[in-house]
């Protein structure tokens, strides 16, 4: 997807180094699998904010916290994000979940949970409001921007840009969200450019990739394998295991340490130069998602962020920005 007819490629300054940003999809607790509902909007879980940060202050990360509305308008939610962000130890950006950020005028369904495809001028009062409620709570307006369920479209940019948002952290390469409704980022680049002309707003995408081996385009091989009989002959899985073909995320949801490294070197060695490392704020309470069912779970969880740090800022050199820093580095970085 191209969320801009005029992108414009990032050139890297010269001697850069790999950067990491960290971003939390900072939300309420829901029921993935159940019906949306508007009044689900308990933030018990942002008591374990904390769990995280403790990691982020040890590794000198300032991870970027973008939030919805029920945690900037509500004390639980946001009260544990306050010293964090009061002390310079993080960012603080804006996610919208349309069916619990008001107005909520539209049908409630998986179809209209994507922001882009709202009326314009709902989706629009939308992100005002949140605007409003992080900078009434926080005490200045976010900057930074990630789409609830990655649910952006060109069509919203020029509503994003006149809110004053500087980085946009929505499309999801390689997925496909076309099932319930949402964008299809199966072609979209990996990499940061610019929407727009140099210094304009900044796309950072959250880090993903098809990653295999062979003389086909990996893209094109899980592609023919996700077909409804590949799927049915469970091809996917197959192609994986043998390392053909696997479709990524830099996420500690879903995906072990060795695919964070494998992920890690074929995007670097491809000369991206920007990757995220994302999650969902519930998932540090076990119970909210499906990725952390136990205590266990939860120590596993947090051992890969360290087992991540470790080999990105230690065996590959890599460095840490927040999604704003690397904005304004890029924009005042002297061009190879």
């Amino acid at each position: 997807m191209d969320l801009s007819p005029r992108q414009t490629r990032v050139l890297y300054p010269t001697g850069w180094k790999p950067v990491l940003v960290v971003v939390i999809d900072t939300e309420e607790e829901f029921d993935w699998s159940a019906p949306l509902n508007p009044q689900s909007t308990s933030v018990r879980a942002m008591a374990s904010v904390l769990k995280a940060q403790r990691i982020f202050d040890e590794y000198g990360i300032r991870p970027t916290y973008v939030i919805d509305h029920p945690v900037a308008s509500q004390p639980a939610g946001s009260a544990p994000l306050q010293e964090i962000a009061a002390s310079g130890r993080c960012e603080i950006g804006a996610h919208l979940h349309p069916w619990v950020n008001p107005p909520v005028e539209e049908p409630v369904n998986l179809y209209n949970s994507y922001a882009c495809n709202l009326p314009a001028p709902l989706a629009r009062e939308k992100l005002r409001r949140l605007g409003a409620a992080i900078s009434a709570t926080f005490g200045f307006p976010p900057r930074s921007y990630k789409a609830g369920r990655y649910g952006i479209s060109a069509a919203m940019i020029p509503a994003l840009k006149e809110e004053g948002y500087e980085v946009d952290l929505s499309t999801a390469p390689p997925f496909d969200y076309r099932g319930d409704g949402g964008p299809d980022f199966t072609r979209s680049q990996p990499d940061c450019y610019w929407l727009g002309g140099k210094n304009e707003m900044l796309e950072i995408p959250t880090t993903g990739a098809f990653v295999g081996w062979g003389p086909m385009a990996p893209r094109l091989r899980f592609a023919q394998a996700s077909t409804r009989l590949g799927e049915k002959l469970r091809i996917p899985g197959i192609l994986s295991r043998l390392g053909v073909v696997d479709r990524l995320r830099l996420s500690p949801e879903g995906f072990t340490s060795e695919e964070h490294r494998k992920l890690t070197q074929f995007l670097v060695d491809r000369g991206v130069g920007v990757l995220t490392f994302s999650f969902h704020s519930p998932s540090l309470e076990p119970g909210h998602t499906a990725y952390v069912r136990s205590q266990a779970d939860l120590e596993d969880f947090l051992g890969k962020f360290r087992r991540y740090f470790d080999y990105f800022f230690g065996q590959l050199g890599g460095r840490t920005m927040t999604a704003l820093e690397v904005k304004r580095a890029l924009a005042i970085g002297k061009e190879s």
